[in-house]
């Protein structure tokens, strides 16, 4: 019988232990994804390279391996101000902590000492790929006349491979995005201030919106007893390009020039229950170039968002 990839079903729930299966569910717990891929045993084989009095490879042994997915997802809120959205599972298995009071819900990231993890089973039309103690990393993107999205990827112990069929799924809490225009999203913003769910002041830019790369460091550590998927460091960067008046394009020159740093951010959607932003609290802007669109002359800037205080270098929140 022939196999389809459009036969995929994604399931992802948060771990009470790290490593023990969490056993998400179709009805709970599953993801409305796109630009799917799995590499179902990243191997670190080993040739065994013997001598021998004729000419031939010899065969490798299966050595260390884990699971590895990536799988885009749709930036939206939840429906509902201060409700968690769908997506907020996966972000928290990216060493990040949901958190919030009535009206809005933000993610910020967690201390490394109390990281997350999750299970997740990756249904391939029959057969579910099983992935324990899975953290990741992901892609912010938010780029004028596009959705706004969340690329994922996530390592995995390997949990093993089971004929089965895919699962009934239910996807009512995935909320469909708007587009990122002029109608829908605000200005990127510098030298606002952030608190409970939104972005006070600052100086409005005219953009083609953000893309944001958390940065995180994900490893697979095998051990004798037990094996790990480490998540052991952050930095994140980022790109704009800026529609910028000559004044403005020589003011943020000075800043590149002396390396200062500036708040950002970006809020999209105007409804309740609908609105998600982000909000870095120390940007560096760095490494300048002259860009265009349709003859227009933009600059772009690539970025770095380094933490105030700790554990405060992106902010992601609903409301």
């Amino acid at each position: 019988m022939t196999r389809y990839i459009r036969n995929t079903a994604i399931l992802a729930k948060l771990e009470a232990t790290q490593g023990t299966d969490s056993v998400p569910t179709g009805s709970a717990n599953a993801l409305l994804v796109s630009d799917v891929s799995i590499n179902p045993l990243n191997a670190q084989n080993v040739d065994r390279d013997l001598i021998r009095p004729y000419f031939g490879g010899s065969e490798q042994l299966v050595g260390t391996a884990f699971k590895e997915v990536s799988f885009t997802v749709e930036l939206a809120g939840s429906g509902t101000a201060g409700t968690a959205p769908a997506w907020g599972a996966l972000v928290e298995a990216c060493g990040f902590l949901g958190s919030g009071a009535a009206g809005f819900r933000q993610f910020a990231p967690d201390s490394p000492a109390n990281q997350k993890s999750c299970t997740i089973y990756y249904f391939d039309d029959g057969v579910r790929h099983r992935l324990l103690g899975a953290k990741g990393t992901f892609t912010l993107g938010a780029g004028v006349g596009d959705r706004p999205t969340l690329a994922f990827t996530f390592q995995g112990i390997n949990g093993g491979d089971t004929a089965v069929a895919n699962p009934a799924v239910t996807l009512s809490a995935w909320r469909a995005p708007l587009v990122v225009t002029e109608a829908n999203s605000g200005d990127v913003k510098m030298g606002g201030t952030y608190a409970t769910g939104a972005v006070t002041s600052g100086t409005a830019y005219t953009s083609r919106g953000l893309e944001i790369i958390l940065g995180n460091t994900v490893s697979f550590t095998p051990l004798l007893g037990k094996e790990f998927i480490d998540l052991s460091a952050r930095a994140v960067t980022g790109t704009i390009q800026m529609d910028l008046t000559a004044s403005q394009q020589v003011a943020l020159m000075t800043d590149v020039k002396s390396n200062a740093l500036s708040s950002m951010s970006l809020e999209h959607g105007s409804a309740p229950g609908a609105i998600v932003g982000v909000f870095m609290g120390a940007v560096q802007l760095i490494n300048p170039t002259q860009q265009e669109i349709n003859g227009r002359r933009l600059i772009g800037f690539e970025l770095r968002s380094v933490p105030v205080v700790g554990n405060d270098d992106l902010i992601i929140y609903t409301r």
